[in-house]
């Protein structure tokens, strides 16, 4: 408990964006987020007042920081399972080991969503195979090339995910001793996300679902609610997400990454227990952030309302282009982004400018899904690139 402010002391394990964003959430609660960073330099340190800088691979630099907090989160899953079973004994963990391997280990929480009925896609675990070849023969002779081989650890924004056409184009990957799962590549209409949040009370909430927008296997847009969206899926969506939370025993924000294929159907491609790109949009765009919101559930405060704030809510993420090229003229390209489009909201995350790496997202809100979609866009591709599009 801090004793200046009698309020609880949060700390979360790492330093990037999703923590500088939960750290801006948390001031009027009266938190000022305890972070982990590896560097003085990461986004969140800058901002934030009580920083600890140490190596989240190390158990004693995981105990020191938990030293006084009431409660430990985390912006990432890459803590091992085995540290955050350690952290546990000496301060509450949200959320828990049992329930964050699902989040590390893609093969764990396939074996988990099929035990519980989940649709998903044909899917097959290579690490476990005697004799991995064969296996991924028989497999693709089952459902059809290509498919898609995924890292079961490690892999984030489409890395550690591969799509292969034949055996021989496996082959060196099977070779590489990643341990990996094999997955039929479906056709897909669209990808949606549904986020969710729930409380070590039982408190569960969901935000609208949500469209997300895919390039290179990294989300560029988000769109709210997701357009065209049957109101009984969605509601199917928003059910499942909190069902999946109450049987793996998660606490604060999980995102469902979900495909809907041309039939319609739903298939969960992805989870991840902690505040997720697909929310971004509801630091303006929703009653209650997730960034807030996952104060509240690790805290096991009352939830909040996640109505939309408005008809359509839009959010596009700022990749970044050359690096010799938006540092020397974002305060600039700010300063005009600002007078062309005085509605539309810029967040910058105090990060290193590198080729494709995600720096920053702007949001915009109206009525007109177009209307407010090419303000987005435009928006964010002028931060980008200088370029006007609409």
């Amino acid at each position: 408990m801090d004793e200046r402010t009698g309020l609880p002391v949060v700390g979360m394990v790492g330093a990037g964006q999703l923590a500088r964003m939960t750290h801006q959430a948390g001031i009027p609660l009266g938190q000022s987020l305890r972070l982990l960073a590896d560097s003085l330099d990461d986004g969140a340190a800058l901002v934030a007042r009580d920083v600890v800088v140490g190596d989240y691979h190390s158990l004693e630099d995981l105990l020191r920081f938990a030293e006084g907090c009431d409660v430990v989160t985390f912006d990432h899953e890459h803590v091992a399972n085995d540290h955050v079973r350690a952290l546990a004994e000496v301060t509450s963990v949200q959320p828990s080991a049992d329930a964050l391997r699902y989040a590390q280990d893609k093969a764990q929480m396939r074996r988990r969503l099929t035990e519980l009925g989940v649709a998903a896609m044909p899917w097959i675990d290579l690490s476990a195979e005697a004799d991995p070849r064969t296996s991924l023969l028989s497999f693709g002779g089952r459902v059809g090339w290509p498919l898609v081989l995924k890292a079961t650890t490690g892999g984030y924004d489409g890395k550690g995910v591969w799509v292969v056409d034949s055996i021989d184009e496996a082959q060196p990957l099977l070779d590489s001793g990643t341990s990996l799962l094999a997955e039929a590549k479906v056709e897909i209409k669209r990808e949606l996300a549904a986020v969710v949040a729930r409380s070590p009370f039982g408190q569960g909430a969901a935000w609208p679902v949500v469209e997300t927008v895919q390039r290179d296997g990294i989300c560029v847009e988000v769109i709210a609610p997701a357009p065209g969206l049957d109101s009984d899926r969605a509601d199917e969506a928003q059910a499942l997400a909190l069902r999946i939370a109450v049987e793996l025993g998660v606490t604060g924000v999980l995102a469902v990454e979900l495909f809907e294929t041309s039939s319609g159907a739903l298939l969960v491609n992805e989870l991840a227990m902690r505040p997720h790109n697909s929310g971004h949009w509801s630091i303006e765009g929703s009653r209650t952030s997730q960034f807030e919101q996952h104060l509240r559930a690790v805290l096991d405060y009352p939830l909040g309302a996640t109505t939309l704030t408005a008809p359509v809510v839009v959010m596009a993420n700022l990749l970044a282009g050359a690096d010799d090229v938006i540092p020397k003229r974002i305060d600039e390209r700010v300063h005009h982004c600002m007078a062309r489009w005085p509605d539309v909201k810029i967040h910058l995350y105090g990060k290193g400018f590198r080729p494709g790496r995600k720096v920053g997202h702007v949001t915009a809100l109206g009525e007109d899904l177009a209307e407010v979609r090419g303000r987005a866009v435009a928006a964010a591709d002028y931060l980008v690139n200088g370029d006007v599009t609409a």
